[in-house]
């Protein structure tokens, strides 16, 4: 990050302070199993919790498009610069490049319609594998991954191939990527840490919550359909019949009928927090106090829980976790995703109220009011 820390020289050289503290930080043990991060994050939590705003993650890099994922309250910081980062190759910003991709790769044309009606980049959530893991996951700090790639090839990682020769004949010839990076995370810290407040938003994240509710709904009325046709199978001999009669056939047993899940406590927690959201964005839009740092970065807290996730409480956040068997890859709602998925209806329902309530306290916090002087606010 050369040219970041450099623009950074030169602006202290010439008076200028962040109003934020930028820290750096390079772990050791990632690979066997987030030894350093994990180590560190937990013995420093309680200041951690009371002072980090936001952790940004860089693993790997490489040539090609923008990949990040993180927390959907800074979907509009990365979006705004995504669109002020030059793409090496195309000359063009590097949001217009990742948005060509997407379009590319989509072949249904009505989510091919909702992205180029989409103002802001839609973050990935973000599972495991890489250091973000204690913080996001564990303090619930805010965090970002973010890298490049998509044109490095592949297969060397890890490998007697991965090597510096390798990389810089295949994997970012002349670096071109690596500067793209430098300028796209290093834009993040500055605006980070010289913003009047804190660049959260909390309308993305609501509507994210909606669309996972969505594909929940979705998911156990599916599982109750799949389960209802298998019973049928089974009783009409369908398996037994298809079969081979030269082998043993053992017929499944009948499943328990699926119940129907009561997601209106959840729908319910999402509606108060849009509508705070919305309520939120009005009154801070003439505010410009870092006054309100302290309550945008108790938010993303608010998320998580002390007693964690069922059978893992050392996985705190409610909305953004590692699956319990996919590793690296992420459960969004994870407590009544994986019930559902492990048909345990029971801990379904109850985690629908879990949920539910952490969704509740994370509005009432956004709702609280915004006090303010007169200097604070924004003159028009």
């Amino acid at each position: 990050m050369l040219e970041e820390a450099r623009a950074i020289g030169q602006l202290a050289k010439s008076g200028w302070r962040p109003k934020r503290t930028i820290v750096y930080a390079s772990w050791d043990g990632e690979e066997e199993g987030l030894i350093g991060s994990t180590e560190w994050a937990e013995q420093h939590a309680d200041e951690l919790q009371q002072k980090l705003a936001v952790y940004i993650n860089s693993d790997t890099n490489g040539r090609g498009f923008l990949d990040a994922g993180g927390s959907h309250t800074l979907e509009r910081l990365v979006t705004q610069v995504a669109r002020d980062v030059n793409d090496p190759e195309r000359n063009i910003s590097v949001l217009a490049r990742m948005r060509a991709r997407e379009l590319t790769n989509e072949k249904d044309v009505e989510k091919r319609k909702e992205m180029r009606d989409r103002e802001l980049i839609r973050l990935d959530a973000l599972g495991s594998g890489s250091d973000y893991t204690p913080f996001l996951q564990h303090l619930g700090i805010a965090a970002l991954n973010v890298g490049y790639g998509g044109e490095d090839g592949g297969g060397s990682y890890h490998s007697i191939y991965d090597s510096f020769d390798h990389y810089t004949k295949f994997g970012d010839p002349g670096f071109a990527y690596g500067i793209a990076q430098a300028q796209t995370v290093g834009r993040m810290m500055l605006r980070l840490a010289n913003a009047d407040v804190l660049p959260f938003e909390y309308t993305t994240l609501a509507n994210t919550l909606s669309r996972y509710t969505d594909e929940l709904t979705k998911l156990a009325a599916d599982s109750r359909r799949d389960i209802e046709e298998r019973n049928r199978m089974v009783s009409e001999r369908t398996f037994e019949v298809a079969a081979d009669p030269t082998k043993t056939y053992v017929a499944p047993k009948i499943e328990d009928p699926a119940p129907y899940l009561n997601f209106a406590p959840l729908e319910n927690a999402i509606a108060r927090l849009k509508k705070a959201a919305s309520d939120y964005e009005k009154a801070a839009a003439n505010v410009r106090t870092s006054a309100l740092d302290a309550s945008l970065m108790r938010a993303e807290q608010s998320l998580t829980r002390t007693e964690g996730l069922p059978r893992r409480p050392w996985f705190r956040h409610q909305i953004y976790a590692p699956g319990f068997y996919t590793g690296y890859g992420v459960k969004t709602l994870p407590g009544v995703r994986e019930a559902i998925e492990q048909k345990n209806w029971t801990e379904a329902a109850q985690q629908i109220e879990v949920v539910a309530k952490v969704i509740d306290n994370y509005a009432a916090l956004i709702e609280q009011p915004i006090t303010v002087t007169a200097s604070d606010r924004v003159h028009q």
